[in-house]
């Protein structure tokens, strides 16, 4: 068993190279695997080992100055969920487009997992999922509005485009929610930019939300996308029903599997008809080199 731990906090850091030189020495690319993103702005991540070595890397992290308080949130996983460790130096540590956002000193009001059902529950409140489209499509809050992005760097065009009038910014109560917390953070940060005076987001996000609530209690319908080999977790955190199609990365059903456009690891329905055929060999070509190694119990890195 696994322990997955999804981290992120808006902190300044003055140096994010130093920060990743001393990550990279001092984790265990054999035992700790999984993503961390450094930049000026703060760091974000998602990593997993076994439940040792977790409490030793997380204990590291802790370590950086001002980190010490990092939000975090514990799952679980039966399959090794990543293949090795990534330590990244970025310009933004979730990418919205707007370098001049800094939600540390300006963003929304955090709401307590334990408070959202009923401030969700208001008529005033806008609630709005600031994930992607695909995510959104296999679970999400009752009654919330899908901006329809295919990535986070589509929000602010998606807030331009409901012509928000100046009345809507300072009388609105806009609830928003994403996987971990860190977007919606971030799209509280954008929102205040843009003159709303009434914006809050479920701390945590759904992954602190379905760890606090008890399922009889979820205002959650279906299960939530992670950006892992579990591909979706369910509301007691166990991996969930969901395949993901490694032509274009987007969640499948067991009914998209018995598609005759469904070859794996290379096209699903959705996106069969969009695959060249020098990409379909490609791809061919990879899982081949994937089921190669498994069959000799080992992992089948990639390029990095």
């Amino acid at each position: 068993m696994f322990k997955v731990a999804a981290l992120y906090k808006f902190h300044s850091i003055e140096n994010p190279l130093s920060v990743r030189h001393m990550l990279k020495s001092n984790l265990d690319n054999n035992l700790v695997t999984g993503t961390i993103l450094i930049g000026k702005e703060g760091l974000n991540g998602t990593i997993s080992a076994s439940i040792k070595d977790i409490k030793k890397a997380i204990s590291i992290i802790k370590s950086i100055k001002g980190f010490d308080d990092i939000n975090i949130k514990y799952s679980k996983s039966k399959i090794k969920p990543f293949t090795r460790l990534k330590v990244k130096t970025k310009e933004e540590i979730v990418t919205i487009g707007d370098k001049k956002l800094d939600p540390s000193i300006n963003s929304g009001i955090y709401v307590e997992p334990k408070d959202w059902n009923s401030f969700i529950a208001k008529d005033d409140v806008l609630l709005i999922d600031t994930r992607n489209n695909y995510e959104y499509s296999i679970g999400t809050f009752k009654n919330s509005i899908n901006p329809r992005t295919n990535n986070f760097r589509e929000f602010p065009n998606w807030v331009k485009s409901q012509k928000f009038s100046n009345k809507d910014k300072k009388t609105k109560k806009v609830a928003m929610f994403c996987t971990g917390g860190i977007r919606c953070e971030k799209a509280t940060s954008y929102m205040k930019k843009e003159g709303f005076k009434n914006v809050f987001h479920l701390k945590g996000g759904v992954l602190k939300y379905f760890e606090d609530i008890t399922t009889d209690q979820s205002k959650w319908i279906g299960e939530c996308f992670v950006f892992d080999d579990r591909v979706s977790l369910d509301h007691n955190l166990d991996e969930g029903s969901y395949d993901m199609c490694h032509g274009c990365r987007m969640p499948i059903t067991k009914q998209d599997k018995e598609s005759k456009y469904f070859i794996k690891g290379v096209s699903c329905p959705a996106c069969f008809a969009s695959k060249t055929d020098e990409q379909k060999s490609r791809y061919m070509s990879r899982q081949k080199q994937i089921d190669l190694a498994k069959s000799r119990n080992e992992n089948h890195i990639g390029p990095k």
